[in-house]
């Protein structure tokens, strides 16, 4: 039934997801979840909900999940913008402030959905080649530019650029809307929100989906000047009122509310990243410096496509990318001990 499709929908190239497989006792290291439960809260606040709620609309505002995300950053609800997961946030970014006379940039090995939005929302956009070591290079940005949009840490390298670079970064294009995506955030930088009072172009965007193990709910956020949120929400009325659902809200409220329990969750992640990335390159990998929870390696002597293929014969599921400067690499998420025990086995077996 194609016949139907506009032209814009026939020239699409979708964005291809995660794979989540369906099998059983398979261990999925592909799709960068955390490895632990939310905080227990979440859950009774979820049981919380009741019939009566789920019958009426939400509050289209999520004015008190706002609240909660201004009081944790020290800005005003006004600061705040909220939608489905940080993809969905994204592509209002796109539309209502990435949208411009000049090309957006983006780094050339970065978050495969940007040129995805760019296609769809009809957005002109220029990639920026990572130095050679993956780095981001500031000095490439080309001044004349309709925005900038970096993940950070990047993905799927995992490194991540210092605050101080993120600040010479806005001062370089203080005419053009600079967009952090921090979905990694929490797993080893520190966020740019602190730059927000002094950087009226700065727009953060970040997710419960990694650090609060949220996936299953969908609950992004982005952070910046009213001016800026004021654009995402006049996109996001003209489009979805009603965003956040009423079990989300409740979940993610209790989520913010247990801060000593997010913080263990990162640390325990922080160190097997630190103990898997030291026992690969004890195997003969590569491992890039990751400040995100999963590590980007390679092995000199052996395909990455072969190495995904019988890892995945042994039950183990991680990410390739058939992708120039990167396809001898996998994408390896941070399980829990009992997880990256057993990828460490199943490449010792391999590598033999």
């Amino acid at each position: 039934m194609s016949r139907y499709w506009s032209k814009l929908v026939k020239e699409l190239s979708p964005y291809v997801p995660g794979e989540q497989p369906q099998i059983a006792n398979l261990i999925k290291l592909n799709t960068n979840e955390i490895p632990f439960d939310p905080a227990p809260g979440v859950l009774t606040a979820i049981a919380a909900v009741k019939g009566s709620e789920l019958r009426r609309y939400p509050d289209p505002e999520s004015r008190q999940l706002k609240q909660a995300f201004a009081d944790l950053y020290n800005l005003l609800p006004e600061q705040i913008f909220l939608g489905n997961g940080s993809d969905e946030v994204l592509a209002h970014v796109f539309q209502a402030l990435l949208s411009q006379d000049n090309p957006v940039c983006f780094p050339d090995i970065s978050y495969s959905f940007y040129p995805v939005w760019c296609n769809l929302y009809q957005c002109e956009f220029v990639t920026v080649p990572l130095a050679q070591d993956f780095s981001i290079d500031l000095t490439a940005f080309p001044a004349k530019n309709g925005g900038i949009i970096i993940p950070n840490p990047n993905a799927p390298t995992g490194i991540l650029l210092s605050l101080e670079r993120v600040r010479e970064l806005l001062s370089a294009h203080r005419d053009s809307v600079v967009v952090i995506d921090e979905a990694y955030i929490d797993f080893g930088g520190e966020s740019a929100v602190v730059l927000i009072g002094e950087f009226d172009n700065l727009l953060v965007v970040q997710t419960l989906s990694k650090s609060r193990a949220l996936a299953g709910l969908r609950v992004g956020v982005a952070m910046g000047h009213v001016g800026l949120i004021e654009g995402l929400e006049r996109v996001k009325n003209s489009f979805n009122s009603y965003p956040i659902d009423v079990v989300a809200q409740a979940a993610a409220l209790a989520s913010l509310e247990d801060t000593q329990y997010f913080k263990d969750s990162c640390n325990k992640v922080v160190v097997n990243r630190e103990r898997l990335s030291q026992s690969m390159s004890d195997l003969g990998f590569e491992v890039l410096p990751s400040s995100a929870n999963f590590v980007f390696v390679r092995h000199p002597s052996r395909n990455a496509s072969e190495l995904f293929g019988l890892l995945r014969d042994r039950g183990i599921v991680v990410r390739y990318f058939d992708a120039p400067r990167i396809d001898q690499f996998l994408r390896i998420s941070i399980g829990n001990t009992q997880e990256c025990d057993a990828l460490l086995l199943a490449l010792g077996e391999i590598l033999v």
